[in-house]
């Protein structure tokens, strides 16, 4: 059969001219030509469109004049859904009877509307688009009856008429909404496939019809990210233009309302009212937020409206099961609805799922070969709304569901395969998390062996307060502590100890005083609480009297790893050190992780915690030897890092820098036998790892810095700042100049992100940074020079421990730097000063008086972790520029690190001009893995 197109422009005109049953004659007089002309458009059109005389052909014409026949559609742009209309238009194209299915305010009349208009055209015999919300039963052909224009022709039925029109040729009906007339539609339905052979019918629902051949196709809401944004900002520009641009409001507004576009269009209406701070303030109570709309459906005003209409269709088991299922914040399998659901089958509560999910109420998708339901949140919102009454009950099964199964997620942490099921549940979780102290401590263990460390610190306070006791709030607190730590929030983890110690606890307070000095804990703008100024040496004597007298080695800074000066954070005891004391003064609890020593008994592990407190107050040798022992007495591997760890950090201060790197490489071992879910166990891990990579660095040895970098076992591997100085350091060292740039700028922007917390011991990350860029020329290594005072929050690199060593070596080696690259180009009389006069510009640099520079790297310094670079490439300056003394400064810079031991063989090789020398000082950078030294070292040889 023809359409449209096979019809020519006058060939449409004489068709249309039939119509009122004009003669030949009357057409050819009409249009203006032939007769004869006019008899062979006919024959033509009778063949085209296969029917038999011009009655039928003057009938058609009837029906075309006529068109199809829709209700006026909504004054606003049609937004998205392309693949959708898609898949719908190709459904139509091969079956009759297409359903189009969806909850409440999806948008399937708009799309059913959409559609018919772009298919129209292949229905020659039009059709109807028929709204059938107010219609009742018995009703529904008389409905479709006046929208064909079809009268009821004694003693033909109405049924007949209807079935009449529609045998006359392929022809579109529409049914819209038809979710409360299924069985009167499916009737009729039924006759129009068996009887109206070329009749296809569209229909919209949020049930199917269940008649043979029906080909249904699921709308769900638009998709986030893109569409939904897009129609929110469509319609809001309407009524506020200024938030067109606005994409972070359109986001979060369409997230909050997941994608459903009825939703959206009534929120973005109340825009230009609310504002965006009050629109997002209201969807707190999104069924208020999403009313009031005005339009000529009065159900599509209301959102509850919208919802009230399937709601009040459901049978009364249905209506209860629905009202049930809206205290799950995220999706539900069938176990978790027997929860809820006392009293009832497993079948049953089948069946109810699956007509609740028939009727667009649930939807329903597949989790490991499981069924898993949700609910669009803006419907959960009407469920909630009609539960009230029944909601105590409902949502005490719904937390004991939730402790449940969270306990048996906990009993699977080692496994490793409940990370995708925990990722599920946690929605439901944190909804419950009020409900009792035990669940709130098992979702802040699951929250933080997921790795989402901030998230379960705040599980942890939560737990807190709905501890029962000083020993469970301990714990509680303790754990939190240790969270913020391996995010590198010393400050506050300090802070929640000393909560904890005014419980009377003295591992506690032991615990506040380690962190204290460990991270480098100071008084920060942001909050008002003080921190001792003798660094809780005071706090300590009430516990127990130091080990050894105060003062006894004592240097400032902080431990070698990440936080701690260059940095060490980390916990101090384990298992049974995590006993709580009550009022019998023993622990309970003990060997919560099955750590610890046995024999040891609570008096000996509160004195090994204020051991190794006093090992990092003081900071010497002796009290740090003396709180190894008494760890190692104990046998808890917790208090042995952090012992050792202050071990360390005396060792390098003494300059002996190998000891150094031993006792960094015992505890990344020991590291290597602890679980990497629990927060005090995890806080070691992190500051081994960050240890043994800066004592890589302080020994010279950058390839193991390198593949430390890269380690991805590491708990924060991924965090955008916490990992990434270590890279930036290890990558400018090795030679790896480009590398380091872009860990340099991921470190910066995530810092930025975070909102630039104070941290310290990322600034000699800054200043490798500024070295990477001063040694490729970028022009861009003053710029970092000044990012790492803004992030060590001083102006003078020597005001800050953590940074003037690095600041001095950085400066030391670009000055070297920039004397070779202008001794290449052949100019270096112009940047010889001989007696220490000013180095020249180039090459980007800035102009430094190199015996400043070499002086202060030869000053004294209270970090030790830089110190052998910066006079190392200090002495190698003083060669280049004939600075008095230079042959002394090369003796003063010995020492254990390879690097430096390398840069003072190239500096003697420059005095010597012996190439085997300078040969020899390149063999010892490419040991230690320094390409760039290598290769400059080599270009240096006469």
């Amino acid at each position: 059969m023809a359409g449209p197109n096979d019809v020519s422009a006058r060939e449409a005109e004489v068709l249309a001219a039939l119509a009122g049953g004009r003669s030949n004659a009357q057409i050819a007089r009409r249009l203006q030509i032939s007769v004869r002309t006019v008899e062979s458009h006919i024959s033509s059109l009778l063949r085209k469109y296969g029917v038999s005389d011009r009655h039928e052909l003057a009938a058609l014409a009837d029906t075309r004049s006529s068109g199809f026949s829709t209700p006026t559609g909504p004054g606003t742009t049609f937004v998205g859904r392309e693949r959708d209309r898609a898949e719908l238009m190709r459904a139509l194209a091969s079956n009759r009877l297409v359903s189009l299915l969806g909850p409440g305010g999806v948008g399937k009349t708009r799309l059913a509307l959409q559609v018919a208009a772009e298919v129209a055209d292949s229905y020659p015999y039009g059709g109807a688009v028929v709204d059938l919300v107010p219609v009742r039963p018995g009703f529904v052909v008389a409905a479709i009856a006046e929208a064909l224009q079809v009268v009821e022709r004694p003693p033909h039925s109405l049924n007949d008429a209807v079935l009449d029109r529609l045998r006359r040729g392929r022809t579109l009906l529409v049914l819209d909404n038809c979710e409360h007339l299924l069985d009167d539609v499916a009737a009729l339905v039924g006759r129009v496939l068996t009887e109206a052979t070329e009749t296809a019918v569209l229909v919209t629902s949020r049930e199917r019809l269940g008649v043979a051949g029906e080909r249904p196709v699921q709308l769900g809401p638009l998709a986030l990210g893109s569409e939904a944004e897009e129609l929110f900002r469509d319609r809001g520009a309407l009524v506020a233009p200024e938030l067109v641009d606005d994409r972070e409001l359109a986001r979060r507004v369409c997230a909050e309302l997941d994608g459903v576009p009825l939703a959206i269009e009534l929120a973005a209406a109340r825009a230009g009212s609310l504002g965006p701070d009050g629109l997002l303030a209201a969807l707190d109570d999104r069924l208020r937020l999403l009313s009031g709309g005005r339009g000529p459906n009065e159900r599509h005003n209301s959102l509850a409206q919208v919802i009230g209409w399937s709601y009040d269709l459901l049978a009364e088991d249905e209506r209860r099961l629905f009202r049930r299922l809206g205290v799950f914040a995220g999706g539900f399998d069938l176990a978790a609805v027997a929860g809820v659901s006392p009293g009832s089958s497993w079948s049953e509560l089948s069946d109810l799922l699956g007509r609740l999910t028939d009727k667009s109420l649930l939807r329903r998708g597949l989790y490991a070969g499981s069924s898993r339901w949700r609910m669009l949140e803006t419907v959960r919102a009407f469920a909630l709304e009609q539960l009230k009454g029944e909601y105590a009950e409902a949502a005490t099964l719904h937390a004991a569901w939730a402790q449940g199964v969270a306990a048996a997620l906990e009993q699977r942490l080692e496994a490793g395969d409940w990370q995708e099921e925990f990722d599920l549940l946690a929605p439901d979780l944190r909804a419950a998390r009020g409900a009792s102290h035990a669940l709130a401590r098992t979702l802040a263990h699951l929250t933080f062996a997921r790795r989402r460390f901030l998230e379960a610190r705040e599980h942890y306070l939560a737990a807190a307060e709905l501890a029962g006791d000083p020993g469970e709030r301990y714990e509680d607190l303790r754990d939190a502590a240790d969270a913020a730590i391996v995010v590198a929030d010393g400050e506050h983890a300090y802070h929640l100890m000393m909560r904890a110690a005014a419980d009377g606890n003295p591992i506690a307070l032991a615990y506040a005083v380690t962190i204290l000095n460990r991270y480098e804990v100071t008084t920060s703008p942001a909050s008002p609480a003080t921190v001792p100024t003798d660094r809780g040496a005071a706090l300590l004597t009430t516990v127990t009297p130091p080990t050894t007298p105060p003062g006894d080695g004592s240097v400032a800074g902080g431990g070698p790893g990440a936080y701690g000066g260059v940095g060490a954070a980390g916990g101090m005891g384990g298992g049974d050190e995590l006993g709580r004391l009550g009022e019998t003064g023993q622990p309970s609890g003990a060997g919560e992780l099955g750590l610890v020593g046995r024999a040891a008994g609570a008096g000996d592990r509160v004195e090994a915690g204020v051991r190794v407190a006093w090992g990092w107050v003081e900071r010497g040798e002796l009290a740090a030897e003396v709180a190894v022992d008494a760890a190692r007495r104990v046998g808890d591997p917790l208090y042995l890092m952090s012992a050792l760890d202050a071990y360390g950090t005396a060792l390098a201060v003494a300059g002996r820098l190998l000891e150094a790197r031993a006792t960094a490489e015992e505890r990344l071992a020991i590291a290597e036998t602890l679980p990497d879910h629990q927060p005090r166990t995890v806080a070691e891990i992190v500051d081994a790892f960050h240890t043994s990579s800066t004592t890589a660095v302080t020994v010279g040895d950058i390839t193991e810095a390198v593949r430390l970098a890269r380690l991805t076992e590491d708990p924060v591997y991924s965090h955008p700042y916490i990992t990434a100085p270590r890279k930036v350091r290890a990558y400018a060292l090795s030679g790896m100049l480009d590398e380091a740039v872009a860990a340099a700028d991921v470190m910066w922007n995530g810092w930025r992100a975070a909102g630039c917390p104070q941290r310290v011991w990322m600034a000699s990350a800054a200043a490798a940074a500024a070295l990477a860029h001063g040694l490729l020329g970028t022009g861009q290594h003053e710029v970092w020079q000044a990012r790492a005072l803004e992030l060590a929050r001083v102006t003078d690199p020597a005001d800050d421990p953590t940074l003037a060593s690095a600041a001095a070596f950085v400066d030391a080696r670009l000055a070297v730097h920039h004397h070779d690259t202008y001794l290449a180009r052949g100019d270096a009389a112009a940047t010889r000063r001989r007696g220490g006069g000013q180095q020249g510009r180039g090459v980007g640099a800035v102009a430094v008086d190199a015996g400043q520079v070499i002086e202060r790297a030869f000053g004294a310094f209270t970090e030790p972790w830089w110190v052998a670079y910066a006079r190392a490439a200090a002495a190698e300056l003083a060669v280049v520029t004939a600075y008095p003394g230079a042959a002394q400064y090369l003796e003063q810079a010995a020492s254990e690190n390879a690097y430096a031991e390398a840069l003072r063989q190239r500096a003697y090789a420059r005095l010597t001009a012996d190439r085997d020398d300078f040969e020899r000082a390149a063999a010892r950078f490419a040991r230690i893995g320094a390409r760039f030294e290598q290769q400059s070292t080599l270009r240096l040889a006469p």
